[in-house]
């Protein structure tokens, strides 16, 4: 008998430590889901579909960036994401897929292959630079996160990086 309380006290105790939660992991609630994602890479890039990224003024670069039109989605989670090429000044091209949790701070899930497929594992999440030439920074402060917020979905996105800007961005953040 005393066994038998013993462990109906002790399955009490456990479900109940199992409930309570930090103060730190109430308010990274969100966050904490959001690092377990489980996201599958799109299709392989297909370079019809890609999109100038252009940088403004005063990222000086000879390096040239683009993004997969067919590539931009919107989550449930509220991240953008997008394969972006990007093309160095001898021809060399990296590609990777990548996601922007608006307004600062991007991940890489994987890198391009030669063969067309996908490898690698997914980064951490990482702040977002303010160096203008940084093509995160372009793509959250002028296309996908206007007023600081996602894009409602991908036709947004594709519109404005067609119109070389989003229309709701502001002139100064």
């Amino acid at each position: 008998m005393k066994t038998l309380a013993f462990l109906l006290l002790a399955a009490a105790a456990s479900a109940a430590s199992a409930q309570i939660q930090s103060d730190w992991e109430r308010a990274n609630e969100e966050r904490l889901k959001q690092a377990d994602e489980q996201v599958v890479p799109p299709p392989p890039l297909d370079k019809t579909q890609l999109l100038e990224l252009k940088l403004p003024p005063a990222a000086e670069t000879d390096f040239r960036y683009y993004v997969d039109q067919a590539s931009i989605s919107v989550g449930t989670d509220r991240i953008v994401r997008y394969v972006l090429l990007v093309r160095s000044p001898s021809g060399v091209e990296n590609v990777s897929f990548e996601g922007i949790r608006c307004p600062s701070e991007y991940r890489v899930y994987a890198v391009g292959r030669p063969d067309g497929d996908w490898g690698g594992r997914a980064t951490e999440w990482r702040s977002i630079t303010r160096d203008p030439r940084a093509a995160q920074n372009t793509l959250s402060r002028h296309y996908f996160c206007p007023a600081r917020q996602a894009i409602v979905g991908a036709d947004e996105g594709r519109n404005a990086l067609r119109a070389g800007g989003h229309p709701g961005i502001f002139l100064e953040r």
